[in-house]
């Protein structure tokens, strides 16, 4: 058996201004402030001498790759994004940062918004645009019907209402201003 593993797919280069101020953040914060303190404790630690023994030293040397590598991912990343910050013109699909709201075969609701892989996050009911049910939403319009496989097996849900508030709220109105 071999070590190769092959690439990871790149997911979508789509990110909603949010999410993009998000990273932007990250990136800042892991470059001016937490990168300059682990460097000036490798540099205490490596003054106390021998450093092949010298726990805090090897700690901190990682804790920089770590940051260092977080730190190019995220440069790559911001440098090749698009950053959506308009609703689409077509209001009556699913596209990219609309809210959906699902009914399934027991008459549940709930409700999705369709972002980037790099801004998911379950607890707040935003799933990638990249994900199993993201794909399958995507073009698709009121009272239409979409079958997902899960990991727990089939699930088919009835889309219920479609709406773009994010964008509402962020584009400011004609005639009000």
């Amino acid at each position: 058996m071999t070590r190769y593993r092959p690439p990871d797919i790149p997911g979508s280069k789509f990110i909603t201004a949010t999410g993009a101020k998000r990273l932007k953040e990250e990136l800042d914060f892991l470059w001016r402030v937490q990168r300059p303190q682990v460097t000036q404790a490798v540099t205490e630690a490596a003054a106390q001498g021998d450093r092949s023994e010298n726990a805090e030293y090897i700690y901190g040397k990682r804790q920089l790759r770590e940051i260092d590598r977080r730190v190019r991912f995220l440069r790559k990343r911001l440098d090749g994004m698009t950053v959506v910050d308009r609703p689409p013109s077509d209001r009556k699909r699913v596209f990219f940062g609309a809210w959906v709201k699902l009914e399934d075969e027991d008459g549940t609701e709930i409700e999705y918004r369709i972002v980037g892989p790099d801004e998911f996050d379950a607890a707040q009911r935003l799933i990638s645009m990249d994900s199993p049910l993201g794909r399958a939403l995507l073009r698709k319009q009121l009272d239409d019907e979409v079958a997902v496989q899960l990991p727990a097996g089939p699930k088919r849900y009835v889309i219920v209402e479609i709406s773009y508030r994010e964008f509402d709220r962020a584009q400011p109105q004609l005639g009000t201003e």
